[in-house]
């Protein structure tokens, strides 16, 4: 078997954030592997080929995006804390895309993911879904219910 030495995890600001942070930082610290700690934002504009809009709503986009990195880092600041090595990344793209482009460029061993309760027509057709990212990644995904 293959060691781990770097972790992934998918963090949406949700409250099953502090279950993927200790599953994953559990993980580590069994490997001595570091964590990547990520969120994917919706792509600036969200319309590729329409104009961002006007400054007000740029302005409030950017308050967002700082607000969601500060967050990123307070987790990563408190894994540092537990003697494990993390880095938080804060992205724009499609979620499952983007990930996937992740797993690649950190050379990513394990990813670690939540998962939550939508409808079947949503779970049927999502990109994002846990069994597409599980399909596609050619990696081990730890889906944290």
């Amino acid at each position: 078997m293959k060691s781990i030495q770097s972790i992934l995890v998918a963090v949406d600001f949700s409250p099953t954030d502090k279950a993927l942070l200790a599953r994953a930082s559990e993980m580590a610290e069994k490997f001595k592997a570091r964590v990547w700690i990520i969120h994917v934002a919706m792509p600036d504009p969200y319309f590729v080929g329409y104009e961002a809009g006007p400054q007000y709503i740029r302005d409030i986009r950017a308050k967002d995006l700082r607000k969601e990195h500060k967050t990123l880092k307070r987790y990563a600041d408190n894994c540092t804390k537990a003697g494990i090595k993390a880095e938080s990344l804060l992205v724009q793209g499609p979620t499952a895309e983007t990930i996937l482009e992740e797993v690649k460029k950190l050379k990513i061993d394990l990813f670690v993911m939540g998962v939550h309760k939508h409808g079947f027509i949503d779970r049927l057709f999502s990109e994002n879904n846990p069994s597409q990212l599980a399909i596609k990644s050619n990696i081990p995904v730890l889906i944290v219910p």
